[in-house]
């Protein structure tokens, strides 16, 4: 950590140094009658000029406790030469309200930050005031100097028979995460949801600043601990296993599978758990390349009547189709690195009102000039809404949403963006021939193909543009690389029925070859990811997308 020795005067007319500030409490005041007090924490810095005190931040609320180890950060810039006053203010949360005056005041501390910064280990503990004659608990506050690392990375973690803790059911596991310290203690950083009721949890990815796990430091121990959720807030242990970042990232060009050995402790005896780790590493987007998604979706009559539950279409108001678990699946992980969160939605093999005109190449949000949604829950509703407004008709022709990606990728030549197209269908390719050299031609572009079959059918045609085996060719010319990657769905179900299961399994292996084609195209053109130049814009322009508007 930063000390005051280390800075200069004269650079005081600029940020020191950004510092994040976490925080912890002890033995708070107990103000619910049949529960633990609802804690939450707020900053207030006050301003220089007229000494008023302006809310700065809040933590997260954490349920049922007095000993609340706060998830969220405040990041605030220390300016060495000022005396930046900071008030920490507890609350007890009874409401959904935001305005504070309706809730139980816990109590108080105030510090300077340059005294946080300046404590030993950049550690303050103090005693809780402003309740004459309570002990309102102790407040525990921590600095750190942030390091320049921008990287962020993406995690799914999956657990496998866990240790059941509860006596009429299983357990309702989550995770918390934490970076150690210098002085051998650990700042939480992460928590994960709770998964009720199972011992084969499967925890949504989630996106994280390497600076929070880490703070740049790849061998920094992190340390995972696993939890069976109380309502009482008396979170049973179940075990833990430490790491670090350099190796959650070893396999960072593909997807990684570990098995941990989980040490917990009980009453009567010592015990091991296995814990299978599924850890999505996608850190090498996390360069200067923007990824662009794009959605194809297939309407032809194949796939069954919308409106009978026989069809792969079939909106059910219990669950999602196979079409929308696959869209979900493998959009909420790609979505992380598209940074406008639009995606451009086509749909093909449909008869589109109001003339009836068969389209291969058609927005599902109905607007040829901006077919974009926004985020895969954009998608989703565009796709509802065209299952109600389209006719499913046929043939079945990848050709067309192929080329149409492939137009914007080869406005890319310097690596600064790479292209992602997702196709979801059911059956025989019809346009196979043409399909094949749309394919070579992609493959020298930045650009993947992630292919998902849905149904019954064999998929031998899809099987073969996978090109695993055998390298995909046209008219003689074989593709540069091999860019399509192809899964059935079918081999994904959970046979218990859980489709988060389901979508985890089928979002692993159908993005697993991605990293690696994108190396490939990189290593191809001698470009280095960490010195590309951002594109001007990250989106195609909106005069290429009149090929939306062909028709057959």
């Amino acid at each position: 950590m930063a000390s005051l020795a280390d800075f200069e005067p004269l650079a005081a007319v600029i940020p020191a140094t950004k510092v994040e500030i976490t925080v912890s409490c002890r033995n708070l005041l107990d103000r619910d009658t049949f529960s633990k007090s609802d804690p939450i924490c707020v900053l207030y810095t006050q301003t220089v000029a007229n000494r008023d005190w302006r809310e700065f931040g809040r933590t997260e609320v954490i349920d049922n406790t007095l000993n609340p180890d706060f998830v969220h950060k405040f990041i605030i810039d220390y300016f060495f030469e000022e005396r930046q006053n900071l008030r920490f203010d507890l609350y007890d949360l009874d409401s959904k309200s935001e305005n504070l005056s309706k809730h139980d005041f816990l109590g108080q501390m105030y510090c300077t930050l340059g005294e946080l910064v300046g404590s030993q280990g950049s550690r303050m503990e103090r005693s809780l005031v402003g309740i004459p004659g309570k002990n309102c608990g102790t407040i525990i506050v921590k600095a750190e100097e942030l390091g320049n690392c921008r990287e962020s990375v993406l995690m799914q973690f999956c657990g496998n028979k866990l240790d059941k803790k509860d006596f009429f059911g299983k357990s309702d596991p989550f995770l918390v995460f934490y970076r150690s310290n210098e002085d051998g203690t650990f700042t939480i950083c992460h928590k994960t949801e709770v998964v009720k009721n199972t011992l084969d949890p499967v925890w949504q990815a989630f996106k994280i600043p390497v600076r929070a796990l880490c703070n740049g430091d790849y061998d920094r121990s992190i340390k995972i601990e696993v939890y069976d959720w109380d309502r009482d807030g008396g979170h049973d242990y179940i075990g833990e296993f430490s790491t670090s970042y350099r190796e959650l990232s070893k396999g960072q060009s593909q997807f990684t599978v570990w098995e941990v050995t989980l040490l917990y402790f009980n009453k009567h005896c010592i015990c091991y758990v296995h814990m299978l780790i599924h850890i999505i590493v996608f850190a090498l987007f996390t360069c200067s390349t923007q990824i662009n998604f794009t959605v194809a979706i297939d309407f032809t009559a194949s796939n069954g009547n919308p409106s009978q539950p026989t069809s792969l279409h079939y909106m059910s108001p219990y669950h999602l189709n196979a079409y929308a678990l696959a869209l979900r699946a493998v959009g909420e992980i790609i979505q992380d690195y598209d940074s406008d969160k639009l995606f451009p939605a086509l749909g093909f093999g449909a008869k589109l009102p109001p003339d009836g005109h068969v389209s291969h190449e058609f927005p599902l949000n109905g607007n040829p000039e901006n077919p974009y949604c926004s985020g895969i829950e954009g998608v989703l509703e565009a796709y509802y809404q065209s299952l109600k407004s389209v006719r499913l008709y046929g043939p079945t022709y990848f050709s067309p949403v192929i080329n149409h990606v492939a137009r914007y990728a080869s406005l890319v030549k310097d690596g600064s963006e790479y292209f992602i197209l997702l196709i979801i269908s059911d059956g025989v390719i019809s346009d196979m021939a043409q399909t094949k050299e749309s394919i070579v031609n992609a493959s020298s572009l930045p650009m993947s193909i992630i292919i998902v079959g849905v149904g019954p059918a064999e998929f031998d045609e899809m099987i073969e543009l996978d090109g695993d085996e055998v390298r995909i060719s046209s008219r003689g010319r074989f593709a540069e690389r091999d860019i399509v990657q192809f899964v059935p769905f079918r081999d994904y179900i959970d046979p218990r029925g859980n489709h988060i299961l389901s979508m985890a399994r089928l979002a692993k292996d159908v993005l697993a070859e991605i990293p690696d084609q994108f190396l490939q195209y990189m290593r191809s053109r001698c470009i280095k990811p960490q010195h590309l130049s951002h594109s001007s814009s990250s989106k195609p322009p909106s005069t290429l997308v009149h090929p939306l508007q062909t028709q057959i």
